[in-house]
């Protein structure tokens, strides 16, 4: 750490007390220590003003990330771990410690693709205290919490927002974001997927499959366990922070009340395991998991639900692989309008429709007669059969061959977060047939298709996670224009 070396060339940086650093691992252990004095000193104020009413007399900050990049190659291929030109990029950071494996990746992609030279400081964002001290405003009155705001910094919306994210032009002193999101955003998302899922954001894993149907969730459950026996993944989590581990009973009984979207976690070392949701039934509570879950930067994200099949020649059982989208969801509009298309993964496809072969060991003919592919339409009213005649048209014009709740708005804002994603349904009911979804209309051939659809939907994961490994996962296709430098 150069602690006496000249700061930035750039003026106007948004940040005081910087200090150049040499490497990725520096730059994140002064990150860590930045951020760890911050929260403790707000920690020793909120007490304070607890016990005897004393107000601070300054409120601690968001460590600041700044690069400044002198050159930049003539071309590259890379998808991220670059700037579009040279200048001062800079981001504010929060919880450095559980972002660490990520930000040493990132800022040794930048160091090694640019001349550049990296700087830490503290930003002129100040920590709310509600994401540094747990329950902090909980057991006060109204009056008091009021009170509270006059002396502590407490969450802004306006400063958690998507404005990177979305391609709005950049209106900070910067050449531009070094991240697509700041750390107040950050923030918020964290202490929200905790409120959701029922777990902490440190269990998550980079490999997440969404499932709209409890069933998915015993099979994992059973799955990971085994797992967890067989000595091939660390820990199962379960809501509550509920861990189980090889030779260790949980500490913990199940809850009793599970939260809107419980999540549950196969954990492998860095991060490389796999997280399931049960995001339940609609558009909003995909859009809701997917707005917060994006901080934590998953290498990818696959719906595994059930779908009503729309074609005559489909049976119950049969898979669906979306390779396109018929957007009636509504909830991502203004943000990511109907006229902007999401494509489909390439490495995201292959993966699924190999895995479907592998598991099920069909191949060719035979298994083109159970995986159909093609569009599939997301509705946000569930009684879509009731107008059917309105929709007849629009179905036959998109070539619809599935209709769910969730996967286009999975899909929409995996796009728009810039994280792979990818559809395998199931089909479960088909109400232009004759064979509409009834209380114990399921036979045994649909019953067995849960685990099956459970294990391609866990295979298609394990090759997508030797392409994160081989660095062949991430492409070119999701990033714009001028892309901030992390991915």
């Amino acid at each position: 750490m150069k602690t006496d070396s000249p700061g930035p060339k750039a003026g106007n940086v948004p940040a005081t007390e910087l200090v150049r650093c040499d490497g990725a691992e520096e730059v994140v252990e002064h990150l860590i220590t930045l951020y760890d004095a911050a929260i403790k000193q707000i920690e020793k104020n909120f007490e304070t003003y607890a016990k005897s009413g004393r107000k601070p007399s300054k409120h601690p900050v968001y460590p600041y990330l700044g690069v400044e990049v002198e050159s930049v190659p003539h071309t590259t291929t890379l998808a991220y771990g670059k700037v579009p030109r040279p200048g001062f990029y800079g981001t504010t950071i929060t919880n450095p410690r559980l972002f660490r494996g990520y930000l040493i990746e990132q800022l040794s992609l930048l160091m090694q693709s640019c001349k550049s030279e990296v700087f830490v400081g503290k930003s002129r964002t100040a920590i709310p205290l509600t994401f540094a001290v747990e329950r902090a405003a909980s057991a006060m009155s109204a009056e008091q919490r009021i009170e509270l705001a006059r002396h502590f910094p407490l969450p802004r919306l306006d400063a958690a927002d998507d404005t990177v994210v979305d391609g709005a032009r950049w209106t900070g002193v910067e050449s531009g974001p070094l991240a697509l999101f700041t750390a107040e955003r950050t923030d918020y998302s964290l202490h929200r997927l905790r409120h959701y899922t029922g777990t902490d954001a440190p269990y998550f894993q980079s490999f997440v499959l969404f499932t709209n149907y409890q069933r998915y969730i015993d099979e994992f459950a059973a799955y990971g366990l085994a797992e967890i026996d067989a000595g091939r993944a660390v820990r199962f989590v379960e809501p509550g922070n509920r861990i189980t581990e090889k030779d260790r009973e949980p500490a913990t009984p199940p809850l009793a009340k599970m939260p809107q979207m419980p999540a549950y976690h196969l954990v492998q070392p860095n991060g490389e395991g796999i997280t399931l949701i049960n995001i339940g039934v609609g558009p909003s509570n995909a859009k809701t998991v997917t707005d917060h879950l994006a901080v934590l930067r998953p290498h990818v994200w696959l719906m595994v639900g059930h779908c009503g099949g729309l074609r005559g020649s489909q049976r119950l059982g049969d898979y669906v692989l979306a390779n396109a989208y018929l957007r009636d969801d509504h909830v991502l509009d203004s943000v990511l309008p109907l006229a902007i298309p999401v494509p489909t993964i390439a490495e995201v496809q292959v993966a699924l429709a190999q895995a479907v072969s592998a598991v099920t060991g069909l191949e060719r003919k035979v298994l083109k007669e159970r995986l159909r592919t093609g569009t599939v339409v997301t509705t946000d009213d569930r009684n879509w059969e009731l107008r059917f005649d309105d929709l007849a048209m629009r179905f036959n014009q998109s070539r619809a061959i599935a209709i769910d709740m969730e996967s286009a708005t999975i899909a929409a804002n995996g796009y728009r977060f810039r994280v792979p994603y990818g559809t395998l349904l199931c089909v479960s009911d088909r109400p232009l047939h004759g064979e509409i979804k009834l209380p114990g209309m399921a036979d045994a051939f649909y019953e067995e298709r849960v685990s099956q659809h459970l294990q391609i939907g866990i295979k298609a994961l394990e090759y997508m996670r030797e392409e994160a490994r081989a660095g062949t996962l991430h492409s070119r296709k999701l990033r714009s224009f001028t892309e901030p430098a992390f991915r």
